[in-house]
C-alpha cells in the first residue's frame, strides 16, 4: 500500500519522476547508497521526530547527524525520534521506506540545507527497497516542505 500511495503521488504531482524498485534492500542509508551505486551522502534519510505535541519529517543527507542544539531552537522544543512502532502508523510507510512523498496524512516537512550540497539526492519511496532520484528544491517544492539547518556540519559529525 505504501508504495502504491508514493506512486500515486509522483502520477499526480511529477509524473516525470520514475520509483525505482530494486532487487536488494534499500532500508538504510548504507544498503541505499550501494544498491543505487552512490555515496551515502546523496541518500536522503528522512527522520520521524516529535517536536512538542507535532510530528515532523525531516529529510537530511544520509552522512548527516542531528544538532540537538540547533533542532530544539529550530522546532521550539526538545526533539526526540517517534518509537518504530508508530512510525508506519503515523507515516503510511514502513521503517525503512519512510519519505516525504504519499503520506497517510498531512504532516509537517522539513528539508535540512544540508541536502542543497546535491544536485540530486535519492530519498526512499515508500518500500524498503525504493527509492527515488530527484533535486533537493524539487522534493521540498513537491512536498511543500520548509528549509532548515538543524545538522551538524561534515567537521561536527
Amino acid at each position: 500500500m505504501s508504495l502504491d500511495s508514493v506512486r500515486a503521488f509522483f502520477a499526480e504531482k511529477a509524473p516525470d519522476i520514475a520509483v525505482m524498485v530494486m532487487d536488494s534492500s534499500t532500508a538504510t542509508v548504507a544498503e541505499a547508497a550501494a544498491a543505487l551505486g552512490v555515496s551515502p551522502a546523496e541518500i536522503a534519510k528522512t527522520l520521524s521526530i516529535q517536536a512538542g505535541d507535532d510530528v515532523v519529517l525531516l529529510v537530511t543527507r544520509g552522512d548527516a547527524r542531528l544538532d540537538n542544539r540547533k533542532a530544539k531552537a529550530t522546532f521550539g522544543s526538545k526533539v526526540k525520534m517517534l518509537g518504530l512502532d508508530v512510525v508506519e502508523d503515523i507515516t503510511g510507510h514502513p521503517v525503512g521506506g519512510v519519505c516525504p512523498f504519499g503520506l497517510a496524512r498531512p504532516l509537517r516537512v522539513c528539508c535540512d540545507v544540508s541536502l542543497q550540497a546535491f544536485a540530486e539526492v535519492f530519498p526512499a519511496a515508500g518500500a524498503v527497497n525504493a527509492a527515488v532520484r530527484i533535486a533537493p528544491e524539487r522534493m521540498a517544492a513537491l512536498t511543500n516542505a520548509e528549509w532548515v539547518d538543524v545538522c551538524k556540519g561534515a567537521d561536527e559529525a
